[in-house]
């Protein structure tokens, strides 16, 4: 099964390949993609297909890649938990965001392990490295933003939801002036 979640890393990095994140350190998105999974297998998640698609999981919102296209490369089931977090591009950002709130308690346990990865990944970041021109109160409505989606998460995996809590409680600290910035390493965060 090790290999089937390789073979998804390779994918995500190569339909990532020239996509940046949006931070001031502008990193490669694929490691995005990696941290979230190394997140989750961390907190006990060893489930493959919800690794591979949490390493696919902005294939289809940020890249070229199609439903039939992951269908016929990773099975139903991983194309499935994808879709499940794929924002409908189409619609504006506001909307996008409310759906998300709106959604979160009805996704599967799959595709709420993959959001609670992806939004520690993402407070990370913006409380850490935002993007420029962000300043701390677009900040701290997209940390609370997450507080909500995150709501409808839980009760999959205490240990990965309270690992969110310590990672946004850290994140709105940082942008109250309670911690330091924090040196951004190349490495996987704890």
């Amino acid at each position: 099964m090790i290999h089937e979640v390789l073979r998804a890393a390779s994918f995500a990095a190569r339909k990532h390949a020239t996509q940046k994140r949006k931070g001031r350190d502008a990193s490669p998105y694929v490691n995005h993609v990696l941290e979230v999974v190394e997140v989750l297998a961390r907190h006990g998640v060893d489930d493959p297909l919800v690794l591979q698609a949490a390493l696919l999981h902005d294939t289809i919102e940020d890249t070229e890649t199609s439903l039939e296209e992951l269908t016929e490369v990773f099975g139903p089931e991983v194309a499935g938990f994808v879709m499940e977090v794929t924002d409908d591009k189409s619609l504006p950002k506001d909307v996008r965001k409310e759906l998300q709130i709106r959604h979160a308690s009805g996704l599967s346990v799959a595709a709420k392990l993959i959001k609670l990865g992806d939004k520690i990944s993402n407070v990370r970041d913006v409380s850490e490295n935002p993007p420029p021109g962000w300043d701390l109160e677009r900040r701290r409505a997209y940390l609370e933003w997450t507080r909500a989606v995150i709501a409808g998460c839980r009760g999959v995996n205490p240990g990965l939801e309270a690992h969110y809590d310590e990672v946004l409680a850290s994140g709105m600290a940082r942008l109250d002036g309670a911690l330091p910035p924090a040196p951004r390493s190349p490495h996987f965060h704890g």
